[in-house]
């Protein structure tokens, strides 16, 4: 495996009782790269995120990793009772004690300023941030997002996906991240894996968008984004943007 290679999946198969969910998936994910998998319901998307973080095994192929390797996990929800007194700097103790290591991931993120809040309060964005400042506790080469723009509204998921790519610039860290919401991911990923039951196409978002195996999808009404970065975003009145609009 070479060295900017930190996991390799060759000819990865998995059935479950008796029915095929991959088939034949072959899978490099090198440093400095975002790479973003798509694919329609029961494409088999979960599994292959599973056999990437190492909770499952394949039934055929191989999975190779890096010594180096660490993974961080960023998952698509989160469910906690909602009578729990948990505030968003405790949750993010059970990964890393230090709280100040907890707020400076925080920040990072930008919501530092939640730190004492429920984490029950938070909005659909300022949960992604939390779960994605958990994820950055683990000092990850490798962060694997699933859906990270789940249950954000159109105001934040710009922002979100900005704050990723700035992640993977700062970090050098590969990401492999999970997502549906095709018009702004295109735009923020590097290479574009479409999943259904197997690789039906795969490379850069130009090329995928108008391969027949997408199109077939997809259909043919699916834009590119384009984000020009000529511009900064203030994390912290996206936040704010995030709250109010979940009180509508």
């Amino acid at each position: 495996m070479k060295d900017e290679v930190l996991i390799r999946l060759d000819g990865i198969s998995k059935q479950f009782g008796g029915q095929s969910v991959l088939q034949q998936i072959d899978l490099s994910i090198a440093k400095n790269r975002i790479i973003t998998l798509i694919g329609p319901n029961g494409a088999g998307k979960t599994t292959l995120v599973k056999v990437v973080l190492g909770l499952l095994t394949p039934d055929k192929g191989s999975v190779q990793r890096s010594p180096q390797l660490h993974v961080g996990y960023m998952p698509q929800k989160l469910i906690i009772e909602p009578t729990m007194p948990l505030k968003v700097g405790r949750f993010l103790q059970f990964a890393e004690p230090d709280i100040e290591l907890c707020r400076a991931a925080l920040h990072r993120t930008g919501i530092e300023s939640l730190i004492n809040n429920p984490v029950q309060g938070l909005s659909g964005g300022e949960t992604q941030r939390m779960l994605l400042a958990r994820a950055l506790l683990r000092k990850p080469n490798l962060l694997v997002l699933d859906e990270p723009v789940q249950g954000v509204d159109v105001s934040g998921q710009e922002g979100l996906y900005s704050l990723i790519a700035d992640l993977r610039r700062e970090l050098g860290c590969a990401i492999f991240m999970v997502s549906h919401d095709l018009h702004l991911v295109m735009a923020a990923t590097d290479e574009v894996i479409c999943l259904n039951q197997h690789v039906c196409c795969s490379g850069s978002p130009q090329q995928v968008s108008i391969d027949p195996a997408f199109v077939e999808l997809f259909g043919t009404k699916t834009a590119l984004y384009t984000h020009h970065h000529d511009h900064t975003h203030d994390l912290n009145s996206e936040v704010i943007s995030e709250r109010s609009d979940s009180h509508v």
